[in-house]
Parts: structure tokens; C-alpha cells; sequence
């Protein structure tokens, strides 16, 4: 049962022009409306605006009421919710990462995609055009006269709905939809509702397959010592465990078409000499890389402890805490589900290896279950294991394989 409802909107004065956006979440039961957020954004066009409002409005509802939680998202763009959906491309290259973050929030949660016409989307309209007043006096939007308290779906205020200085942007986006290709041929543009599965029923597309190896061993990894951005090499047993990777992912019923790793020696070395065995080349991706663990590096837990005993406590307990001069995981999630989400997009339906580290194959996989930041803490992962997400366009992603070490078998000293 949808539990909330997301309204958002955005345009721009003149396309590009003065730009805002707002976004509403609301209790489906009631209509009560929960958040308002808006934001002057400068100059932009409709589009952009329009996923902006639409990442602020997942964005609230995740700080609301957190992972997992069932949506039906409203806009009266029908390019953001087709292209949502799946069922449009994405052409415009400038909206591509907004799309890639707003999928990266909405795979956290379970959604609804539904347009609706603009005379239904007051609340998100009525913000958005606030916003638009504001960029256009370059001033940041505060919040109205209208207050969430009390609100309801037809009770809020609709300023700016409907008046003379919002049509150029309503006209905007329908031109923008008819000057693409992005509705297959003799597709009708209706309105249309698609749900992301709830994992039980069969998939009816293609999977795109994410198998996920971590590095062998390293001198560090021997001592225990924190190993993030340094850039020790294999030991001869890391070199043994990257050739029963790579003997095991020969084999079927693997079938890697693409071998992508972390820049880092130890995962590069990794990967290179799986994609040998396989016939293919690496590819490097600098999101993949490890979480930075700044003056922590080649640090063991013993002496963190005695030499930085808050600072550890702290981090143990709170994401998005970070050592000192380091990264945070909640800043690492950020960077490794954007990396997951590109990879996912670029190799649509193949099957990609993915060489990397312990902290972003557990990211990878914490988001593929919904789970919170926190399961980080919950989750072990043995140098060289194999992991697997299968990720379907029209439902959930999949983790089918977690931390296997089967290939280890004959390797170990």
C-alpha cells in the first residue's frame, strides 16, 4: 500500500532563465501535507529545474521516513516521468546525471510514476513559482504564508498557478517532447503508471549482471592495517587468489563482458588478470576507488584506538562521521551508488565485473537490499569473495551472490 505521496515541479523564465523548483510529500491516506522544500536555482532550463524539484521531493521523503518506503511520485512533466519509467531515452546529456541521482534515490524506495495534468500539481507549481520569482530578483525562496501544518491536497494555496508569467514553461516542455524521438514509433503520449516490483514476481527484462570481486591480499591487508587510498601491491597469494578468480569467471555460467576496476594497483592488478584470462580490457573508473581513510592509512585498529579514541567511537557509530583528513561513508555512498548507477546505464543488459573494495562492493550491496548506512557495520567481506546484483529495468535489484569464496579453496598459504 503507498504510504506517501511526492508532488514536484520546476521551470525557468525564458527556458533558460530564472529557475526554481518545489516539492511537496504528503500522507496518501489523507492528503496532509508532511514537507515543503523549494529552491532558487539561478539560471536553468525547465528540464533541469524539473529533476531538481524532483530529487528534492525523494530527497525529503527519504529523510522522512527512510529506506524502503512506498511512493507515488507526481509531476506534470511527462518527459521526467517517462524518462523515469524507463520507458524514454535520455538525450539531452545535461540531464543525464540528474536523471542518474534521482534513479540512484528512487531505487531506495519504493515508486509509483504517475503524470498528472498541471491543474493537479498546485502545491509543487505554487512552490516552484515562489522559487522562479525569487531566482529572478536573485534572492533564495523562503518559505510562504502557507504552512505545512494543516495543509491538505486541496486546501494549500496555488500562487502563481496558472499565471501568465508560468505559461512560457509549461509550452517549453511539451516543445521539448515533441522534438525528440524518445516515444517509440506510434506510441500514443498518454499518462501512465509503472511499479517497481517487489522482488517476488519474475523479471520481464533482460538483467544487467554486476559481479563484484574484491582485490586479493596486500601486505596490508596481512597486517590488518587500514588500506584505503594507499596503493600497496599483491602478495604472491594476492597474485594465487586473482588467478582462481579469474580460472572460476572463465567458466561458465559467468559470460563477463565488460571488466571495470578501481584505479587502485591492488584492484587494477586484480582485474588484469581476469580480463587476460577473458580476452578483455580493463576499464578504470575512479568511483570504485576506496573510501579515504586520511590519517588512518596503514594505521591497524589497535593503534587508531589508542591514539584516536573519540574519533574512532564516533566513526563506529555514525556514517557520516569521518577520520580525520578522510572521507566519510556517507560521502562515499554518495560517489560509489553514482558510479553504480552509470555502470548499470552504460552496460545495460550485460554482464560487467566490477573490481573493487571493501567499502564500495558493500555500498553496492546495502543499496540493492535497501538497507541503511548502518548495515555497513553488519557485513563482512573476504579479500578476492564474489558478489552479484542483478539490477531489472522493471523491478528491484537482485543481490543473488554475497562474499563467496568457493575459488579460494586451493590458494590459501
Amino acid at each position: 500500500m503507498t504510504a506517501y505521496v511526492v508532488e514536484a515541479d520546476g521551470g525557468s523564465r525564458g527556458n533558460p532563465g530564472p529557475a526554481g523548483y518545489g516539492a511537496v510529500v504528503k500522507d496518501a491516506a489523507d492528503g496532509q501535507v508532511l514537507v515543503e522544500t523549494a529552491e532558487a536555482i539561478g539560471t536553468q532550463t525547465n528540464n533541469v529545474a524539473e529533476y531538481r524539484g524532483l530529487i528534492a521531493g525523494l530527497q525529503s521523503l527519504l529523510a522522512l521516513a527512510g529506506d524502503g518506503a512506498a511512493v507515488e511520485v507526481r509531476m506534470d512533466s511527462k518527459l521526467v516521468i517517462e524518462q523515469m519509467a524507463g520507458r524514454w531515452k535520455i538525450k539531452n546529456e545535461g540531464l543525464r546525471p540528474l536523471a542518474l541521482e534521482a534513479g540512484a534515490l528512487a531505487r531506495r524506495l519504493r515508486v509509483t510514476w504517475q503524470w498528472i495534468p498541471r491543474e493537479k500539481n498546485k502545491d509543487a507549481d505554487r512552490l516552484a513559482n515562489e522559487a522562479m520569482d525569487a531566482a529572478a530578483k536573485g534572492r533564495p525562496w523562503q518559505l510562504s504564508g502557507s504552512s505545512v501544518a494543516g495543509s491538505t491536497a486541496g486546501g494549500a494555496p496555488s500562487r502563481g498557478a496558472g499565471s501568465p508569467a508560468a505559461a512560457p514553461a509549461a509550452q517549453d516542455s511539451l516543445l521539448d517532447l515533441l522534438d525528440s524521438d524518445d516515444v517509440s514509433s506510434g506510441q500514443q503520449v498518454v499518462a501512465a503508471t509503472t511499479t517497481v516490483g517487489s522482488g517476488w514476481r519474475a523479471p520481464t527484462t533482460v538483467a544487467t549482471s554486476l559481479l563484484l570481486l574484491r582485490h586479493g591480499e596486500t601486505p596490508l591487508s596481512v597486517e590488518r592495517r587500514f588500506s584505503g587510498l594507499g596503493d600497496p601491491e599483491l602478495t604472491p597469494n594476492g597474485v594465487a587468489q586473482a588467478e582462481a578468480a579469474a580460472a572460476r569467471l572463465s567458466r561458465g555460467p559467468y559470460g563477463v563482458q565488460v571488466v571495470v576496476s578501481s584505479p587502485l594497483r591492488r584492484a587494477r592488478a586484480t582485474a588484469e588478470t581476469v580480463a587476460a584470462r577473458l580476452g578483455l580490457e580493463v576499464v578504470v573508473d575512479e568511483g570504485l576507488r576506496e573510501v579515504d581513510f586520511g590519517d588512518w592509512e596503514g594505521h591497524t585498529f589497535t593503534e587508531i584506538q589508542r591514539r584516536w579514541p573519540d574519533l574512532l567511537a564516533a566513526w563506529l557509530a555514525d556514517p557520516s562521521a569521518a577520520p580525520p583528513g578522510g572521507e566519510s561513508f556517507g560521502e562515499a555512498a554518495r560517489r560509489v551508488q553514482a558510479t553504480g548507477d552509470r555502470l548499470v546505464e552504460r552496460y545495460e543488459g550485460r554482464t560487467v565485473l566490477a573490481v573493487s573494495h571493501v567499502t564500495p562492493i558493500k555500498m553496492l550491496l546495502r543499496s540493492a537490499l535497501l538497507a541503511p548506512l548502518a548495515a555497513l557495520y553488519r557485513m563482512h567481506l573476504d579479500l578476492a569473495a564474489l558478489s552479484l546484483i542483478e539490477y531489472y529495468a522493471d523491478g528491484p535489484a537482485v543481490v543473488k551472490v554475497f562474499n563467496d569464496t568457493s575459488h579460494l579453496a586451493e590458494t590459501a598459504p
